[in-house]
């Protein structure tokens, strides 16, 4: 039995979330979504759980079939009672919500600590496992970014870099991201909810 879940219309990260929930419950999943965004996200959600996704493009929307393998990933689909903390020594992550480093009352300080750090974080260990990147911060994400480069270097060393795809849209950024993808609110708390370690710059 295909469970069919009707994202069309739905606001990030509520298509991932009610794919998931429809996984829990069923073998095979199709999940229809009216746009390209939600079209990666469900998909990247459903793979890095051990799923197969088969897309198909129909007049009234991007049909995704998923369907549950035997990796072991598809664990993280089974109902879990009480809470669940971070695993002790698991991923660093960054977490950068500002274009700006600091609080300062000038920005332009703020831009010359930017490139600074991210210039000096290829130079030092650990590198951070993933880079999330929120509000403001996903400037430094697109072209013409002052420290796209650096990002670009870290990236290629196998830094995964998210950027919210809410924060792209509100500042109409999001066909300029020059590193890294675009990612959902789901993803992020997943990213930030499973590290051993956090850090908010």
């Amino acid at each position: 039995m295909v469970k069919v879940v009707d994202a069309r219309g739905l606001p990030c990260p509520q298509p991932v979330i009610n794919t998931r929930k429809a996984l829990a419950e069923a073998d095979q999943v199709t999940t229809i979504v009216d746009n390209e965004t939600a079209q990666q996200n469900v998909t990247r959600m459903a793979e890095k759980a051990g799923c197969t996704v088969r897309v198909e493009q129909r007049d009234d929307g991007i049909y995704l079939h998923i369907s549950k393998g035997e990796a072991p990933g598809n664990q993280v689909f089974a109902e879990k009672p009480g809470f669940s903390t971070a695993p002790a020594g698991g991923p660093l992550v960054l977490v950068v919500p500002s274009e700006f480093m600091g609080q300062g009352e000038h920005a332009e300080l703020g831009e010359i600590l930017i490139r600074g750090f991210f210039h000096t974080l290829g130079e030092v260990e650990p590198v951070p496992d993933t880079i999330i990147f929120f509000n403001s911060g996903v400037k430094l994400v697109v072209e013409g970014s002052p420290v796209v480069e650096d990002l670009q270097a870290l990236h290629e060393r196998g830094v995964e870099i998210l950027a919210c795809g809410t924060c792209l849209g509100y500042y109409g950024l999001k066909d300029k991201v020059a590193v890294g993808e675009v990612s959902n609110m789901y993803t992020i708390a997943e990213a930030m909810l499973g590290a051993g370690k956090v850090v908010n710059l």
